[in-house]
């Protein structure tokens, strides 16, 4: 799975590196971001504009909210199939903005795990594959909401986690954005590792495992 992920670059360094879009003029550095909360997140709405939605996918024909806590990931290679996601990877794509990403590793011979951080070589922003959708509630409110979307790892992640965030090349951006319907087949060729020899990673404090502390300790090497 994917359970915690970073966006510490500002919105200047960030427009530079995704020039086709618009992001908000201000936000703060996330060091910590945990389900539940806000990520930055494009939509495939046509306007190619970044806005807030919260992690946690609750599909608009849920009669129950909480689902949201179940589905903060979805699995790449069954989305077009199960009813949770396959209108999502049809009709609801986004992009989720991200500079680095939290696992856990199981240490050898005990039931400890230690975190690491992974990230680009180049220390770029990048892009996670996602599904969103915008749910209404009773009372008239709405929230708009998202999942990342997972994969088996490439070979730097599979020595740390059996799962990777699906991120996405530049160059497939606009495809994955596509505000047209897409039967998933058509899609199926990007839900996959990205190349490990464009990303590296360390071990880092233990600090990060409460979603609490979101602090730029959190990501020094230990």
């Amino acid at each position: 799975m994917c359970g915690r992920f970073t966006l510490t670059v500002n919105p200047a360094e960030l427009q530079s590196g995704f020039e086709d879009f618009i992001f908000p003029a201000q936000f703060a550095p996330r060091y910590n971001v945990a389900p539940s909360q806000p990520v930055l997140a494009i939509p495939n709405d046509g306007k190619n504009k970044a806005d807030f939605f919260l992690w946690g996918l609750i599909p608009s024909w849920s009669k129950d909210p909480t689902i949201a806590h179940k589905l903060i990931n979805a699995r790449g290679e069954t989305i077009g199939e199960k009813p949770s996601f396959r209108g999502g990877f049809k009709y609801k794509r986004c992009l989720i903005i991200a500079d680095g990403f939290y696992e856990w590793k199981v240490d050898p011979g005990s039931k400890t795990k230690t975190p690491h951080y992974i990230y680009m070589k180049d220390r770029h922003p990048f892009a996670i594959a996602g599904l969103w959708d915008e749910w209404h509630s009773p009372d008239g409110g709405s929230l708009k909401t998202c999942t990342i979307i997972t994969i088996t790892p490439n070979e730097l992640m599979e020595s740390i986690h059996n799962r990777m965030p699906v991120i996405l090349d530049a160059k497939d951006y606009a495809e994955w954005l596509d505000p047209a319907p897409r039967a998933p087949e058509s899609l199926q060729h990007l839900i996959k590792p990205f190349s490990a020899g464009s990303m590296s990673a360390y071990p880092v404090s233990t600090f990060v495992n409460s979603p609490a502390n979101d602090r730029a300790e959190l990501v020094v090497p230990i």
